[in-house]
């Protein structure tokens, strides 16, 4: 069976609110980025104590947490990024998630990916023993202007680590928006690493996010090929609806009830069961 969660940050920064609409969808997981305004890696403490209090008053476990984790530059300090990392592991472990989401660092126009390839290679190396040494899995997210946003860069990573603890989140919108329609030439060679489905789809001609099935991440064939390969496990809506940057995204409790609706009414289509 299926089981949806999402970035419920995209509903409201308030947390007791992200819960409220999580349990009018149905939705017992969340994709924890933020609360209250903080990104998840600078929540004190004392606030992920509260976050743990408020998820399990309305009983929602975490899928994953959303970090921000290879959000900088390849060219930026990485030992300071590896306390953020520990950070992140430390936050998993208290909230009982299996995931961390994180990436294979951003990109400027004038740094050609085959230039810095080896250093991307050691860092996610070097973040999967991280991840490893705590028990959790790390999934790379395809985002726009990383190294790893395209299919076969994203496979070399995966691939040239080579461990349990670094897998996949599929983003078909991310895809699209780098000029790549996923299916069927990504989906096959990425489908083997891939844990986790991040649901947004956009449109190939003007980039615009909308939900799924309404763009061309080729959604409704995805989710029948990720059937006949046995999927088992979460789909994060992540819906972008009303505003995106860097660090995330926003829609608004209307938009977001829209965009799971989208997703599910795909899912009824095909007679998937989900929870």
């Amino acid at each position: 069976m299926w089981v949806m969660s999402g970035f419920a940050d995209e509903i409201s920064p308030d947390l007791e609110t992200q819960c409220a609409v999580l349990a009018e969808l149905g939705i017992r997981f969340i994709e924890l980025r933020s609360a209250w305004d903080v990104n998840v890696l600078d929540l004190s403490d004392e606030q992920v104590a509260q976050v743990e209090r408020v998820l399990a008053e309305h009983g929602i476990g975490v899928s994953a947490i959303g970090s921000p984790i290879g959000k900088i530059n390849i060219a930026d300090d990485f030992e300071a990024h590896l306390v953020r990392m520990d950070r992140a592991v430390w936050v998993a472990q208290r909230l009982g998630a299996p995931y961390i989401r994180v990436f294979s660092f951003f990109l400027t126009p004038e740094q050609r990916p085959q230039d810095v390839r080896d250093e991307v290679i050691r860092r996610m190396t070097a973040l999967a023993e991280r991840a490893a040494a705590g028990g959790v899995v790390l999934l790379h997210e395809n985002e726009k202007e990383i190294f790893g946003d395209i299919p076969e860069r994203v496979h070399d990573i995966v691939t040239t680590v080579g461990s349990p603890a670094l897998r996949l989140a599929w983003d078909a919108a991310n895809y699209v928006q780098c000029g790549v329609v996923p299916f069927p030439e990504a989906y096959a060679l990425l489908r083997p690493f891939t844990d986790y489905i991040q649901i947004k789809d956009a449109v190939l001609a003007t980039g615009e996010v909308v939900p799924a099935g309404q763009g061309d991440g080729r959604l409704p064939e995805t989710i029948a090929a990720l059937v006949a390969d046995g999927y088992d496990g979460f789909c994060s809506m992540e819906p972008h609806l009303a505003s995106a940057h860097h660090l995330g995204g926003f829609s608004g409790p209307d938009n977001f009830i829209r965009a799971t609706k989208a997703f599910t009414g795909l899912l009824r289509a095909q007679g998937i069961e989900y929870r």
